[in-house]
């Protein structure tokens, strides 16, 4: 069976419409089977602020002491998932949010303990219970946490999370969602775009501000093997009657 991977970030978790969960139903109709892997950085600045712990930022990735370790595991399984989890089940999607070290899922190893502290790049994917969730039917909910050899858990980009769990799934699509309808391009919703016209756009200034992280992030999905890639909005519907809306990002738009 066909398998949709669905990553949203922290900040898109909140402005998720009903349009979008009636196309999440429209993909089950057509037989493809679901799951999400989330982020969850507004709702971890707001606690770490709280907690009066500084957030600190190495490379364009969070810096995680110990302390802040701690913060970003419970935020993110037992808020943002939680509200992710609760907002499909509201929507009668039938989720179960899964952390990342459950089940050893993300496999992964320290990136640079010295200026990025508990961060971690995901090695491998040990996809046996999110194939069984998907087999019964639910929507596996992902955070972004990994766990080395030794049992350390790990603060994970959750794009990168996202890119490798779709690559292992061997997934039909990859929906990177955003607050707007796509990649706009001459004021127009691009619907096809090759990896060399994104890097070409973001050099000329017509790909800018938050949507560069997402179409990059699309990129290392597309580099991580898949074939494609797709920004998607969060406000609407996506899907309908095999119709997509929203910008497919392919390695070479000529092969299409």
């Amino acid at each position: 069976m066909k398998t949709i991977l669905i990553k949203c970030g922290g900040s898109v978790i909140d402005q998720l419409s009903e349009g979008f969960f009636t196309s999440i139903k429209k993909l089950q109709q057509d037989g493809f089977r679901i799951i999400f892997v989330h982020g969850g950085g507004p709702d971890i600045n707001e606690m770490l602020d709280l907690l009066s712990v500084k957030a600190e930022f190495h490379n364009g990735l969070r810096k995680t002491t110990k302390e802040a370790l701690a913060v970003v595991e419970m935020v993110l399984s037992g808020k943002t998932n939680r509200k992710l989890v609760d907002l499909l089940r509201r929507n009668d999607l039938y989720a179960i949010g899964l952390n990342g070290t459950d089940d050893n899922c993300l496999l992964a190893s320290i990136i640079d303990e010295e200026n990025l502290g508990f961060v971690g790049n995901v090695e491998a994917v040990n996809n046996k219970l999110i194939i069984r969730l998907l087999e019964e039917g639910y929507i596996p909910v992902v955070t972004p946490l990994g766990i080395t050899a030794e049992g350390t858990k790990l603060n994970i980009n959750a794009d990168y999370a996202a890119a490798a769990v779709a690559k292992s799934l061997q997934v039909e699509q990859c929906l990177f969602v955003t607050d707007v309808d796509g990649i706009i391009i001459n004021s127009e919703v691009a619907s096809l775009i090759g990896k060399e016209e994104v890097l070409q756009y973001i050099e000329e200034g017509q790909i800018t501000g938050g949507m560069v992280p997402k179409v990059t992030s699309a990129l290392a999905a597309i580099d991580s093997g898949l074939n494609s890639a797709m920004i998607v909005s969060g406000k609407k519907e996506f899907y309908s009657d095999e119709i997509w809306n929203g910008t497919k990002i392919v390695a070479k738009a000529e092969v299409m």
